[in-house]
């Protein structure tokens, strides 16, 4: 509910602070008073887009403060939070507009955009009247609003949430199918490409191997005529055979020595045995590195069998298994495709069944729903001396989607057997306020905590049909809080809150005011509204009688 507003250089107003109040309020006034003034302000700060020049001439900026009621669950609160804004229980939304155009707004303080007070608009006020393309005349929230009456909440949740399995199932379609496509085409690079592999079987750690084997043998190479010329130092031509010739001959002297030559002796022994050794360990080497002459080739063969097809497949050679384990993996994938498909065609299938199912239930509460509202019409019109006329529903077909299979339109006809058109294309300027309000009574049955801004709703007409529409304001009143801006003095003297709307003139600067009106005040009000500038007593008596009821 909105509580207050504070206007500040706006326009013909320079400083305006307004408190409202639950219930039927009224502004009244002259024409060119200024009320449109107070509806463009509170456009402002609610981030509607207006005129273009707002700010009083001579003042540098205007600002406009709106404060809120807000109470737990109030559909702002969803909105701050998306925003990322605190919610309290009072909502204070302010905007600043400059003298040179620029403007900024706030929430609680906290800056933010023009589009956050959209949005948290459209949870907090309703603006209705001959111009009005944010609410009933906009033809893009008719499907919205005749759900709300229908009170098929329930059935359009199951509806969005079976679009949504819809569409996920059909997504997973599209993609198995897109999968199997590419691998269509690359099947036969796949399956020559696991051949080459499978054929190769690379391991991991294979390649280093292979390279450290590589550089041993390629070592061996160089070193292979080194150990021909040991062998040949420390066998019996060499070394050995010097040291065998040196122990016989010491053998030979050794009893005339008297056991001097003992210790040489034995130490020569074990030199013998150390160059026997030492000639086994160099020939078992020549033996490794002369046991296979093609090693070193096959060896490469390999070694650069597997590098070159990590390069084809830019793999690194140790991932090269992985890599063929993805490939088997794409083509067993190819191999059980259709049997994968025709699974995923199925569930597309059962969810299109649950979709049209739930959305033909859906159709169905709208279909008798626009029945009661229309019906609900007749009966709002008839009062406001429209009983000729005639409002439809009407449900159209429409491309299956969250919402349903359904476009919504209310049409109007003014006068029997004319064609119907849309609402705001068919009524004149009385009519469609007249038909507006009977529309907006019938659909905001059982809303509360939302305000309604009526912008002379009662425009074209006057007596029997004005108090009718008074006393539908009125109705509406109770479950919220109603603003209407009326030249009509059947609907001002049904209003529970009221402000007159006026205009003065000092030198040459001209300013609005708004005042809250007494009982006596309102007398006088509706007196100037029932007789015009000259207020007589039989003017005052005729609005204490339309006041009393």
């Amino acid at each position: 509910m909105l509580r207050g507003l504070d206007i500040r250089d706006m326009l013909l107003i320079e400083r305006l602070e307004l408190a409202f109040q639950p219930g039927l309020n009224v502004l009244t006034g002259e024409t060119g008073a200024g009320k449109s003034i107070l509806l463009d302000s509170l456009g402002f700060v609610l981030g509607w887009r207006g005129r273009a020049e707002l700010v009083r001439e001579g003042a540098t900026q205007g600002e406009v403060t709106a404060w809120f009621d807000l109470p737990a669950g109030h559909p702002a609160r969803a909105v701050l939070d998306e925003a990322g804004l605190s919610a309290e229980d009072e909502l204070i939304l302010r905007r600043i507009n400059t003298a040179d155009g620029r403007k900024t707004a706030f929430v609680n303080d906290r800056r933010t955009s023009g589009e956050v007070l959209r949005r948290l608009s459209d949870t907090l006020v309703e603006l209705h009247g001959q111009h009005d393309d944010r609410g009933l005349l906009n033809p893009r929230g008719h499907l919205a609003l005749l759900d709300q009456f229908a009170g098929a909440e329930e059935t359009l949740a199951e509806v969005r949430a079976a679009w949504r399995a819809r569409s996920a199932a059909a997504r997973r379609l599209t993609e198995a199918e897109e999968v199997l496509r590419k691998v269509r085409e690359e099947e036969d690079f796949l399956r020559h490409a696991i051949g080459e592999l499978d054929a190769l079987d690379p391991q991991p750690g294979e390649e280093a191997a292979l390279d450290e084997a590589r550089r041993r043998m390629q070592a061996g190479e160089r070193i292979r005529e080194g150990l021909h010329n040991a062998i040949q130092a420390l066998g019996g031509d060499g070394a050995e055979g010097k040291a065998s010739d040196a122990a016989r001959w010491l053998e030979a002297a050794a009893p005339q020595a008297e056991g001097m030559l003992d210790a040489p002796l034995e130490a020569l022994s074990r030199a013998m045995d150390a160059l026997a050794e030492a000639e086994q360990g160099v020939a078992a080497c020549l033996d490794a590195l002369d046991s296979d002459p093609y090693a070193l080739e096959q060896t490469e063969e390999r070694l650069f069998a597997i590098r070159g097809l990590a390069r084809k497949h830019g793999q690194l050679p140790d991932d090269l298994a992985h890599f063929a384990d993805s490939l088997r993996g794409k083509i067993n994938a190819l191999d059980a495709g259709e049997a994968d498909l025709a699974r995923l065609k199925k569930e597309v299938a059962q969810a299109e069944a649950a979709y049209d199912a739930a959305a033909g239930r859906l159709t169905e509460i709208r279909q008798e729903a626009a029945v009661r509202l229309d019906a609900a019409m007749r009966a709002e019109l008839a009062p406001l001396k429209m009983e000729r006329a005639v409002f439809a529903t009407e449900i159209a077909e429409a491309p299956a989607g969250p919402e349903g299979r359904d476009q919504v339109s209310f049409t109007v006809a003014t006068n029997p057997g004319a064609p119907p058109g849309p609402l705001g294309k068919i009524a004149s300027g009385g009519e469609l306020s007249r038909f507006l309000l009977a529309l907006k009574v019938c659909l905001s049955r059982g809303e509360t905590g939302l305000t309604l801004i009526f912008d002379e709703i009662d425009r074209g007409v006057g007596g029997a049909t004005a108090d009718a529409v008074g006393r539908r304001l009125s109705a509406l009143a109770e479950g919220q809080q109603v603003l209407v801006v009326t030249h009509s003095p059947q609907v001002a003297a049904l209003g529970a809150h009221h402000w007159r709307v006026g205009k003065t003139v000092s030198g040459n600067v001209t300013t609005s005011n708004v005042v809250p009106l007494d009982p006596p005040a309102r007398v006088d009000e509706i007196a100037r509204m029932l007789s015009g500038d000259t207020v007589t007593d039989e003017a005052r008596g005729a609005a204490a009688k339309l006041l009393a009821g």
